[in-house]
């Protein structure tokens, strides 16, 4: 599990036949191989390292989700190590499995923020919800407003400057993860219990004393 709170923005080395070499520093301090770092948002297993980057397999199905595919050598990534339990939960709970990307469509001045506007498919905007969570390359970020075919977040100069957020730009992709709570409670509401003979859409008796309440 992640915060959403990069640590450090690393660049990209290389792919390998599906073997990612990531230039880093900070998070390198005390890593061990089998550790989990967030790599724009996606959980990958430091299969080796050096004093000055690691290694990670990226199997097939992470690259169709993902923006990976399109990381040139030299691009800065965002990097992320494990929470612990003595860690501050400074973001939100971001699980390092990205749910799909999206594409900047526009980036607005509003004083000291940019407004950063993001199509989506339906199938992610349902869990995307105006001032919920949102992980966007792995960064935690508070929504600003959503449409059927969009949403927008508020981005502080801080954001940009610690992260790649500060050299996307309007068509760059976007790796997004959306709040797993969200997904969780849409997976229990829409559940039916067997003693029921017909499909609830809600929540019923039956469902409450079966699940302990």
């Amino acid at each position: 599990m992640f915060t959403g709170i990069i640590e450090e923005t690393g660049r990209f080395e290389g792919n390998a036949r599906g073997v990612l070499t990531i230039g880093a520093k900070k998070v390198l301090e005390d890593v061990q191989i089998g550790d989990s770092i967030a790599v724009n948002g996606i959980c990958l297993t430091v299969t080796s390292f050096t004093e000055s980057s690691f290694t990670a397999d990226c199997m097939p199905e992470t690259f169709r989700r993902t923006s990976l595919g399109e990381l040139r050598r030299g691009d800065p990534v965002n990097l992320e190590r494990a929470l612990t339990l003595a860690s501050r939960l400074g973001g939100h709970i971001v699980s390092g499995h990205i749910d799909g990307t999206g594409t900047i469509v526009s980036l607005k001045d509003e004083k000291n923020a940019v407004l950063m506007r993001i199509a989506a498919d339906a199938s992610l905007l349902r869990y995307i919800v105006e001032k919920g969570s949102v992980a966007l390359d792995g960064i935690s970020l508070t929504v600003a407003s959503v449409t059927e075919t969009d949403f927008t977040v508020s981005l502080i100069p801080h954001s940009r400057e610690v992260t790649n957020l500060g050299r996307k730009r309007v068509g760059s992709s976007i790796n997004i993860e959306t709040d797993v709570l969200a997904k969780y409670v849409e997976k229990l509401l829409g559940s039916v219990p067997q003693q029921e003979e017909k499909p609830s859409t809600g929540i019923s008796r039956a469902f409450l004393l079966e699940n302990g309440f």
